[in-house]
This record gives structure tokens, C-alpha cells and sequence, in this order.
């Protein structure tokens, strides 16, 4: 196991493995990335590029650990060495191998505080994200996509978690970070990434919230709540009256105090709004309890892809029922006041939204202070110091498409024919693949790609549409193939981005800087 801690007397043995690995680096024309040189008593890796290309380059004196990884034997030391060394692909296989001998690289259960989940739809952007966190007092959370992402890009989920490791080794991060399931929905899903090793399971029961409550006659609701899954919620029409009608509470909190007052139609609203989606989320807790020890994973609750805000007294309702029904969560995302079009910046009244988040947060200390996650996080500069000010480390912010955005502007300044045919390309694509999404944008306003001159390319970036119409799009941008069978642009965008990956990786840090400042 690879160890941070040195003795002196293990000091002049790691400066021996520098020095070897230094030998290997140049006999075999590779780059070392040098902040990935991990070092043990009697083994040590380092990342290294060859072309385009990465490897793990391990040089160690058991044979027994060698033998856990796949390779192709390198015999440039001198004989009278007694590590030998072997070049190995990035592949899953070795990704287990060394996470079992380095569990730093391991995704560990993130805990409380403030955090920042990152998504990369591309998996390369790893090494930007540590740089823009590193240091600041945020949890990052590096392994992150839903299964509608995996499924658009695909991706299965250990290669998103695989992907995510690689990047930490070539940064030398051992601070730790964890990996979140996205958006699940069903226990296969669960399966699926609990299996990958994800650390983070993020339930989605939005397809059962009823969002037509607001609307709707009183004896219309009573009739409708007779038909919710009572066995599942361990109640009774009757029961629930009695827990929560004429309720009144009294919330208090750094940021002040809230009175609710829970009128008998209040509670029946709430009840058919979220009823399904309570009993939902309660079945698939109890499945991931049932897999896995609870201390070994973080739960989050996300009700956010709705067409109708969570109100306060709706908040008050779901965290009481879940926590009623035996739920342990750490994080929930509501629906928030406003509009959260994706990769843009936030629509809506601040002050109404400071107001509400306001009350979310006294809520969120009431039931022992989980964090509030949100959720198309991305772009939100409006909002960072609202959140910052009001919820401070009960705040979680996830991000995924602005990652894919930025790579896009690398591009554009990299390879601007290559940026044209795929803002063409996803203009086209744009109807079909907005379907899920909660976007604006109408793609008649953007100008055309082959109007423009190379230089004014990468501003289109900045533009709320063409920002929309690329976030959405990527699925069909990375998987669509051409007559050959071979894709049309995932091969070449990725290697641009390799061969310009510091700048990348610039982009991202200060990109990211962006979102994190206001809360550090």
C-alpha cells in the first residue's frame, strides 16, 4: 500500500525509485507526468505518455505484484537491478489492480460539508477539475454521471469511475473523492453502479411526482390519495391527517426562524404530489441497504426534474416521511424556484429565490443538517453567493455539461473546421436529443458556423442558445457514426484535446474557479 507518511530511513529508497523510474522514462522515450510518481516500500508507478497515448509504467520487486497486472515486460534496467518493470495499458483490469495496491485512488464515501460534483461526459477532464478544487475546502465528487449520460455517451459505469482515477494518479491527489450515481431510477441501475464501486447513489423519483396538485379541486385530491401505495408507506389516509393537518412548527436556524402552519389541504396536496415518489425512493433505499453496509455509501434524494417548485410545507412533507419510513440521507435537491436551463446562467427572481432557499435551508437544519444539492448546477453564477451566504456547508453543487462546453472551446480555438461541423451538426440534432432536458434555446438564432472567421469562433460559447443546443447534443456528437462504421467526431475531438490538453485543463481551472470562489 502506497503511503504518504516516510520514515527516514524510506527516504533514500524512494529517491532509488525516482531514480529508476527516471531510467525507464528516458529508455523508453516516455513523458512521466511527474505529480503521478507513486512510491511504496517495494514497488512504485508512474503515469507516462508515449504519443497520444497513456500508460501506468510499474517497476517493483514482487513478483507476486507484478503478476496483478497486465503489461508488456520492459527490460531496460541493468541486470543487476532487482525490480522489474512492466508497461501496462489503462485498462479496467488494471484499474483494479491498482486501486487494491494505492486505495487512495479508490472513491471513498464523501462526508459532510461542502462539496462540488463534476461531471465529465469525455472522460479526460479529471486533471482540470483537481486543479480548480485542490486546496479550497470543497469535496469533490469526480466520478459523476447519471445513467441517462452513461447511456447517451456509451459509457458503462466503471469506465466513468476508471476514467476519473486515471485522472487523479496524473495529478498525485490523495485527498480523497468520491463517486456519485447520478439521477438512478431503478434498482438495476443501482445495481449496476453500486457493483462499478460508486460511493454516491443519487435517486431520481421524479417520473412519480404528481405535478397537476396545484390545479387541482379538493375532492379531486381526495380521491386521488385513496390510490397511493399505503403498504409502502406504512400509513393510512386517516393516519396521515392525523400526523400532519393543522400542524404548526417552528423552524429555527443560522439564518433565522420559520412558522409553518400545515393547513388539512396543505397536507393532502402534498401527500398526492409526492406520495409515489416517497414510497419509490423508500424501496430502493431499503435495496441499496440491502447490498451494501449503510456506512459505505452516501444517499441523496433529488425531486428537481419537475415542472412545479418545491414549496417549503412540500419539503417539510418529504423529509418527515423519509425520515418516518427509516430513509438516512445526506443530501436532497428540490426543486427550486426559477429556471435551471442547462449550461446557462440562472432565470428568475434572486430575491424570490433567496427568500425560498432561504426557508430550505432552516428546513435542511431541522432534520440534522443535510446538505442541499444543486442540481444543473452549472453556470449559476447568480446564484453562488446566495447559496454561499445562506447555506454554507449544507450546499453541494453539481455540474456535468459545462465540462463538455469548455472542451468545445478548446476546440474551437484548436481545430475550428472540426468545432463547425459539430456546432452544424448539433444544431440539427438539437429537437430530438432536448427531449428530458430542461433547455430554451431555439437554434434558428445561432449564427452559422461557416459564416464566422476561426477567430470569433469560441465566442459563440458564450451565447445562452449555442450553450444550450452543445449541452444537450453531446450524446449524438460522441456516438453517432459515419458511413465507415466509425465515428463521426468523438476520435478526432478527443485527440484534440489530448494534444492540447494543458490547455484544457487551464480552461477548467478557471472555469471552475468561477463556480467555487464564492464559497471560499
Amino acid at each position: 500500500m502506497a503511503s504518504r507518511v516516510q520514515t527516514v530511513e524510506e527516504r533514500a529508497s524512494q529517491e532509488e525509485w525516482r531514480r529508476r523510474a527516471n531510467v525507464v522514462c528516458v529508455a523508453l522515450k516516455a513523458s512521466p507526468y511527474p505529480d503521478s510518481l507513486t512510491i511504496s516500500k517495494d514497488w512504485a508507478c508512474v503515469l507516462v505518455r508515449q504519443g497520444a497515448d497513456k500508460h501506468l509504467l510499474l517497476l517493483s520487486e514482487s513478483e507476486p505484484l507484478i503478476r496483478d497486472f497486465r503489461g508488456k515486460p520492459c527490460n531496460v534496467l541493468s541486470p543487476d537491478e532487482p525490480a522489474r518493470v512492466i508497461l501496462c495499458p489503462l485498462t479496467p483490469d488494471n484499474a483494479d489492480a491498482l486501486r487494491r495496491h494505492a486505495p487512495f485512488l479508490a472513491p471513498v464515501v464523501p462526508s459532510r460539508g461542502l462539496s462540488i460534483g463534476t461531471g465529465d461526459r469525455l472522460g479526460v477532464a479529471t486533471p482540470g477539475h483537481i486543479r480548480a478544487i485542490q486546496g479550497r475546502g470543497m469535496q469533490p465528487v469526480l466520478a459523476q454521471q447519471s445513467i441517462r449520460e452513461m447511456s447517451r455517451t456509451e459509457r458503462a459505469p466503471r469506465e466513468v469511475l476508471d476514467d476519473a482515477m486515471w485522472g487523479v494518479l496524473q495529478t498525485g491527489y490523495w485527498d480523497g473523492y468520491a463517486a456519485d450515481a447520478d439521477h438512478l431510477k431503478t434498482p438495476a441501475d443501482i445495481a449496476l453502479t453500486l457493483d462499478a464501486g460508486f460511493t454516491m447513489f443519487t435517486i431520481d423519483p421524479g417520473d412519480f411526482v404528481d405535478d397537476s396538485t396545484g390545479n387541482a379541486e379538493v375532492d379531486d385530491l381526495a380521491e386521488r390519495i385513496a390510490r397511493l401505495p399505503w403498504d409502502a408507506l406504512k400509513c393510512t389516509p386517516d393516519e396521515l391527517r392525523r400526523l400532519y393537518a393543522d400542524q404548526n412548527v417552528t423552524l429555527a436556524g443560522r439564518q433565522g426562524t420559520l412558522r409553518l402552519h400545515l393547513t388539512p389541504e396543505d397536507a393532502l396536496r402534498a401527500a398526492v404530489k409526492y406520495g409515489r415518489a416517497i414510497a419509490h425512493t423508500v424501496a430502493l433505499y431499503r435495496y441499496l441497504v440491502g447490498r451494501c453496509a449503510r456506512e459505505r455509501f452516501a444517499f441523496e434524494v433529488a425531486v428537481d426534474e419537475t415542472e412545479t417548485p418545491t414549496s417549503a410545507i412540500e419539503h417539510f412533507y418529504v423529509a418527515s416521511e423519509l425520515k418516518r419510513l427509516g430513509v438516512q440521507w445526506e443530501s436532497l435537491a428540490p426543486r427550486f424556484v426559477g429556471s435551471f436551463c442547462k449550461g446557462i446562467e440562472y432565470i428568475g427572481d434572486l430575491t424570490q429565490f433567496r427568500t425560498e432557499f432561504g426557508e430550505h435551508v432552516l428546513i435542511a437544519e431541522h432534520f440534522g443538517g443535510y446538505k442541499l444539492s444543486l442540481h444543473s448546477g452549472s453556470d449559476k453564477f447568480k446564484l453562488y453567493p446566495i447559496i454561499a451566504e445562506l447555506a454554507g456547508d449544507l450546499t453541494h453543487i453539481k455540474t456535468a455539461g459545462t465540462s463538455y462546453l469548455e472542451a468545445l472551446r478548446v476546440v474551437a480555438n484548436a481545430a475550428p473546421d472540426l468545432f463547425r461541423d459539430i456546432l452544424a451538426f448539433a444544431k440539427r440534432r438539437y429537437l430530438a436529443d432536448k427531449t428530458s432536458y430542461h433547455v430554451s434555446a431555439d437554434p434558428t438564432t445561432i449564427a452559422r458556423p461557416d459564416a464566422l472567421p476561426d477567430r470569433d469562433l469560441p465566442g459563440i460559447l458564450d451565447e445562452p442558445g449555442a450553450r444550450q443546443v452543445c449541452h444537450v447534443t453531446f450524446g449524438s456528437v460522441l456516438t453517432t457514426k459515419g458511413e465507415n462504421g466509425r465515428p463521426l467526431f468523438r476520435d478526432e475531438l478527443i485527440s484534440v484535446l489530448r494534444r492540447n490538453e494543458e490547455a484544457y485543463y487551464i480552461r477548467l481551472e478557471e472555469h471552475f474557479g468561477r463556480h467555487i470562489s464564492p464559497f471560499v
